[in-house]
């Protein structure tokens, strides 16, 4: 019996030769892709904090723009960080700062991955992207990281798996992190395929605010991130 599974690589593989990416790892939605890519740059910080009087008192802070979807903040937490909130007009992409991390949820098209949308070069970043079906692919659900860097390609497919390697039983696995349950569902990956081999090569991002199906509130007033 073929493996069901092989279509999530696929389609991985057709991310990379339509975004310019040297890496895609999918993920159950943008939202688990923003987690996943916070959680590896800040794991080995906190790791170090762990052991220390500090801990956790002492969350790394990263700013976000204060108008963008509440899953944002609330990713950066469970990736252990704490979001704190700038006053910034963002288009299609905005930058989880400091960490090399962008928020590409409305804007997705070509060689995205060599340029952003500002004119700014990539290096050593990690975007990620939105497949969800109010966003430019389409389909029902799912999320990416495009990302060039192999030794964060290799924890990011751990952890995204329950914090195993794919194909091992999990009585077999000799190694483990600890890790998400964010792997995206073959039928999900089939879908986003079809839909990506007749996506236009340009798409412009997507809009926000008033009169669009997502006018943002500003984050920073809420009690729950204070």
């Amino acid at each position: 019996m073929s493996n069901p599974f092989q279509v999530v690589k696929d389609f991985e593989r057709a991310l990379c030769a339509y975004t310019g990416a040297p890496f895609a790892v999918t993920t159950t939605s943008c939202t688990d892709a923003l987690k996943l890519a916070v959680n590896w740059h800040l794991k080995d910080r906190l790791a170090q904090q762990a052991h220390g009087d500090d801990f956790p008192w002492a969350r790394p802070h990263i700013d976000i723009p204060k108008r963008t979807y509440v899953g944002v903040p609330m990713a950066i937490i469970h990736a252990g960080g704490r979001p704190t909130f700038r006053d910034e007009e963002w288009r299609g992409a905005y930058q989880l700062k400091p960490l090399e991390v962008w928020d590409c949820a409305r804007w997705f098209t070509s060689r995205m991955y060599l340029k952003l949308e500002n004119g700014d070069r990539i290096g050593d970043q990690m975007l990620c992207v939105s497949f969800h079906w109010s966003k430019t692919l389409g389909i029902q659900q799912g999320g990416a990281i495009l990302h060039d860097d192999p030794e964060a390609d290799r924890w990011l497919r751990m952890a995204r798996f329950d914090g195993r390697q794919e194909g091992v039983a999990p009585k077999d696995q000799k190694e483990w992190i600890i890790g998400h349950h964010a792997y995206m569902a073959p039928e999900t990956a089939a879908a986003g395929l079809v839909r990506l081999r007749n996506l236009p090569r340009h798409n412009d991002p997507l809009p926000w605010g008033p009169g669009t199906d997502s006018d943002y509130g500003d984050l920073s007033q809420l009690e729950i991130f204070r």
